[in-house]
Protein backbone atom coordinates (compact mmCIF):
# COMPACT_ATOMS: atom_id res chain seq x y z
CA UNK A 1 0.00 0.00 0.00
CA UNK A 2 1.08 3.52 -0.72
CA UNK A 3 0.37 6.81 1.03
CA UNK A 4 -1.77 7.88 -1.91
CA UNK A 5 -4.18 5.08 -0.90
CA UNK A 6 -4.68 6.79 2.45
CA UNK A 7 -5.12 10.19 0.80
CA UNK A 8 -7.60 8.75 -1.69
CA UNK A 9 -9.88 7.81 1.23
CA UNK A 10 -9.05 10.69 3.55
CA UNK A 11 -8.87 13.54 1.06
CA UNK A 12 -6.24 16.10 0.20
CA UNK A 13 -7.40 18.93 2.42
CA UNK A 14 -4.63 20.26 4.66
CA UNK A 15 -4.99 22.99 7.26
CA UNK A 16 -2.18 25.52 6.94
CA UNK A 17 -1.13 28.69 8.73
CA UNK A 18 1.35 31.39 7.72
CA UNK A 19 4.56 31.65 9.72
CA UNK A 20 3.73 35.25 10.69
CA UNK A 21 0.55 34.24 12.54
CA UNK A 22 0.66 34.27 16.32
CA UNK A 23 0.76 31.15 18.44
CA UNK A 24 -2.58 32.29 19.87
CA UNK A 25 -3.99 32.16 16.31
CA UNK A 26 -2.46 28.72 15.89
CA UNK A 27 -4.01 27.37 19.10
CA UNK A 28 -7.42 28.72 18.09
CA UNK A 29 -7.10 27.14 14.64
CA UNK A 30 -6.10 23.77 16.08
CA UNK A 31 -9.02 23.85 18.52
CA UNK A 32 -11.52 24.92 15.85
CA UNK A 33 -10.36 22.26 13.39
CA UNK A 34 -9.85 19.62 16.10
CA UNK A 35 -6.40 18.71 14.79
CA UNK A 36 -3.04 18.01 16.39
CA UNK A 37 -0.71 19.58 13.83
CA UNK A 38 -0.74 22.37 11.26
CA UNK A 39 1.47 22.75 8.22
CA UNK A 40 3.14 26.14 8.06
CA UNK A 41 2.74 27.64 4.60
CA UNK A 42 2.26 31.16 3.29
CA UNK A 43 0.43 30.00 0.16
CA UNK A 44 -1.06 26.62 1.16
CA UNK A 45 1.10 24.83 -1.41
CA UNK A 46 4.71 25.07 -0.23
CA UNK A 47 5.75 23.64 3.14
CA UNK A 48 7.81 25.95 5.33
CA UNK A 49 7.42 24.04 8.59
CA UNK A 50 5.05 22.14 10.81
CA UNK A 51 3.83 22.80 14.31
CA UNK A 52 2.12 20.34 16.64
CA UNK A 53 0.37 20.28 19.99
CA UNK A 54 3.62 18.96 21.45
CA UNK A 55 5.47 22.03 20.21
CA UNK A 56 2.90 24.28 21.87
CA UNK A 57 3.08 22.43 25.17
CA UNK A 58 6.87 22.48 25.22
CA UNK A 59 6.85 26.17 24.31
CA UNK A 60 4.41 26.97 27.09
CA UNK A 61 6.56 25.07 29.58
CA UNK A 62 9.62 27.07 28.52
CA UNK A 63 8.12 30.53 27.99
CA UNK A 64 4.77 30.54 29.74
CA UNK A 65 1.82 32.54 28.46
CA UNK A 66 4.14 34.95 26.62
CA UNK A 67 4.47 32.22 23.98
CA UNK A 68 0.97 33.06 22.73
CA UNK A 69 2.25 36.41 21.45
CA UNK A 70 5.14 34.79 19.55
CA UNK A 71 4.88 33.91 15.88
CA UNK A 72 4.39 30.45 14.50
CA UNK A 73 7.86 30.80 12.92
CA UNK A 74 9.34 30.92 16.43
CA UNK A 75 7.72 27.59 17.32
CA UNK A 76 7.60 25.53 14.13
CA UNK A 77 9.80 22.62 13.21
CA UNK A 78 11.81 23.18 10.05
CA UNK A 79 12.95 21.62 7.89
CA UNK A 80 10.03 19.22 7.80
CA UNK A 81 10.35 15.52 7.08
CA UNK A 82 8.00 14.97 4.13
CA UNK A 83 6.99 11.96 2.08
CA UNK A 84 5.82 11.37 -1.45
CA UNK A 85 2.33 10.02 -2.22
CA UNK A 86 4.00 6.99 -3.84
CA UNK A 87 5.93 6.05 -0.68
CA UNK A 88 4.89 2.85 1.05
CA UNK A 89 2.75 2.98 4.17
CA UNK A 90 5.06 0.48 5.87
CA UNK A 91 8.20 2.57 5.28
CA UNK A 92 6.40 5.71 6.41
CA UNK A 93 5.15 4.00 9.58
CA UNK A 94 8.71 2.94 10.36
CA UNK A 95 10.02 6.46 9.73
CA UNK A 96 7.31 8.00 11.92
CA UNK A 97 8.18 5.59 14.72
CA UNK A 98 11.95 6.06 14.40
CA UNK A 99 11.72 9.87 14.24
CA UNK A 100 8.93 10.04 16.83
CA UNK A 101 6.71 12.14 14.59
CA UNK A 102 2.96 11.86 14.25
CA UNK A 103 2.24 13.89 11.12
CA UNK A 104 3.94 13.81 7.73
CA UNK A 105 3.05 16.20 4.91
CA UNK A 106 2.89 14.60 1.47
CA UNK A 107 4.75 16.60 -1.13
CA UNK A 108 5.00 15.97 -4.85
CA UNK A 109 6.94 18.29 -7.18
CA UNK A 110 7.53 20.60 -4.18
CA UNK A 111 3.77 21.09 -3.67
CA UNK A 112 1.69 19.99 -0.69
CA UNK A 113 -0.61 17.11 -1.64
CA UNK A 114 -1.96 16.03 1.74
CA UNK A 115 -0.97 15.01 5.24
CA UNK A 116 -0.82 11.60 6.87
CA UNK A 117 -1.04 11.05 10.61
CA UNK A 118 0.01 8.03 12.61
CA UNK A 119 -3.71 7.50 13.23
CA UNK A 120 -4.29 7.21 9.47
CA UNK A 121 -1.54 4.59 9.24
CA UNK A 122 -2.92 2.61 12.20
CA UNK A 123 -6.47 2.72 10.78
CA UNK A 124 -5.27 1.36 7.44
CA UNK A 125 -3.38 -1.44 9.15
CA UNK A 126 -6.38 -2.37 11.31
CA UNK A 127 -8.57 -2.47 8.19
CA UNK A 128 -6.04 -4.75 6.49
CA UNK A 129 -5.87 -7.10 9.48
CA UNK A 130 -9.67 -7.21 9.72
CA UNK A 131 -9.92 -8.16 6.03
CA UNK A 132 -7.29 -10.90 6.48
CA UNK A 133 -9.07 -12.24 9.57
CA UNK A 134 -12.42 -12.32 7.76
CA UNK A 135 -10.85 -14.16 4.83
CA UNK A 136 -9.27 -16.76 7.12
CA UNK A 137 -12.52 -17.30 9.04
CA UNK A 138 -14.39 -17.82 5.77
CA UNK A 139 -11.67 -20.21 4.58
CA UNK A 140 -11.79 -22.33 7.74
CA UNK A 141 -15.60 -22.38 8.02
CA UNK A 142 -16.39 -22.99 4.34
CA UNK A 143 -14.90 -26.22 2.95
CA UNK A 144 -15.77 -25.21 -0.62
CA UNK A 145 -13.47 -22.18 -0.32
CA UNK A 146 -10.45 -24.52 -0.07
CA UNK A 147 -10.78 -25.98 -3.52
Amino acid sequence: MQLQDIIRNKGTSVVTIPSIATVADLVTLMADEQIGAVVVSADGRHVEGIVSERDVVRGLAAEGADLLESTVADLMTAPVHTCNPGDSVEDTARTMTDRRIRHVPLVDADELQGIVSIGDVVKLRIDQLTDERDYLIDYVQDPSARR
